[in-house]
């Protein structure tokens, strides 16, 4: 199994990161699909961390809210990049089990949290979610091009160790056109 170490995002905390584990006769296409969305559910969660923090700690102690609690407790872990630190790779299936969770137990506590069963989706609505059609892979500094094997760039050994970078694409400079002033 080759072992991609994932990077993207770009907030104040650093980078997210994960580990991924493929082969090498995988196509360029299925690892993004497969890595894009680990990096979204990844981001999800620590969303969801951040937006329940300050409800729940109001609620401190309530046994109402402690399976919720318990939930984004696995999942956060789960998904943190001490996981790279520990040197486990994160599984997808993993990740959208964990977000189901959180989403289930949400909708059974969100009353006692005096929050609405549609402040979810409000929640997830400043997430930058990464789209697989504009997202580029980026090792060593180069382009992975979709349609390829990861062979055709890292050979056949299965025991590689890889860096990999997502990054969306630079949109071209804006033109001081129109309404804009100096």
């Amino acid at each position: 199994m080759v072992r991609i170490h994932v990077k993207h995002g770009g907030g104040s905390d650093g980078d997210g990161e994960f580990l991924y584990d493929t082969e090498t006769s995988s196509t360029i296409d299925e690892i993004a699909k497969d890595i894009i969305e680990i990096a979204n559910l990844q981001s999800k969660i620590q969303c969801f961390a951040v937006e329940f923090e300050s409800h729940l700690s109001k609620l401190q102690g309530d046994p109402k809210v402690m399976s919720l609690v318990r939930a984004l407790s696995e999942a956060t872990s789960y998904a943190s990049k001490d996981q790279v630190i520990h040197n486990k790779p994160l599984s997808l299936y993993v990740l959208r089990n964990h977000t189901r969770n959180i989403e289930k137990e949400y909708l059974v506590t969100h009353s006692v949290m005096g929050l609405s069963s549609s402040n979810l989706q409000q929640f997830l609505s400043d997430l930058q979610i990464l789209e697989e059609n504009t997202v580029q892979l980026l090792w060593a500094g180069k382009e992975l091009t979709r349609g390829k094997k990861l062979c055709d760039f890292i050979g056949r050994n299965e025991k590689t160790k890889i860096v990999i970078r997502l990054q969306s694409p630079i949109p071209p400079p804006a033109s001081l056109t129109g309404g804009e002033k100096c």
